[in-house]
């Protein structure tokens, strides 16, 4: 994979939808150590599949790779794509969580979905790929329970 083949560094328009979009890996440069990234999107939207409205999450991305990193240029405009996407909340949240296991195949993966109320209710949704790695510090999401977030 060269600078050519990724989106990064050039002008990329956000893609119509998840399927059009194009998700990046270059090569982790430390495959022999477990640690563990984080993305947090705190201003994710997509569209209620029944009504088309807006709907609202913080989403919180922990991985710990193995020979791949998602390069985060091509994951914002992935993410991205989902505003004009009509999901229900599980289905943008678990879809995104297997996408990523399926292009980098961590050692470990887990997503939260912290989703505002729909109907006056919250749903938040929770995705893993497994156990994570026990030398791995693996904080708190960092996301309250719904009081107003």
């Amino acid at each position: 994979m060269t600078n050519e083949t990724l989106q990064l560094g050039q002008p990329t328009p956000l893609p119509d939808s998840p399927e059009a979009a194009r998700l990046d890996r270059v090569p982790n440069p430390h495959p022999d150590t477990d640690y563990l990234a984080r993305f947090t999107a705190p201003e994710f939207t997509s569209l209620c599949p029944v009504t088309g409205q807006p709907d609202f999450a913080i989403l919180v991305i922990d991985y710990v790779p193995d020979r791949w990193l998602v390069e985060s240029k091509s994951l914002k405009l992935y993410l991205g794509a989902f505003r004009n996407h009509g999901a229900f909340h599980e289905d943008c949240t678990v879809a995104i969580g297997k996408t990523l296991a399926g292009l980098l195949e961590p050692r470990y993966l887990r997503i939260g979905g912290f989703w505002y109320p729909r109907g006056g209710i919250p749903i938040d949704v929770f995705w893993q790929t497994g156990e994570p790695p026990r030398s791995v510090w693996l904080p708190d999401p960092g996301v309250p329970p719904y009081r107003g977030r």
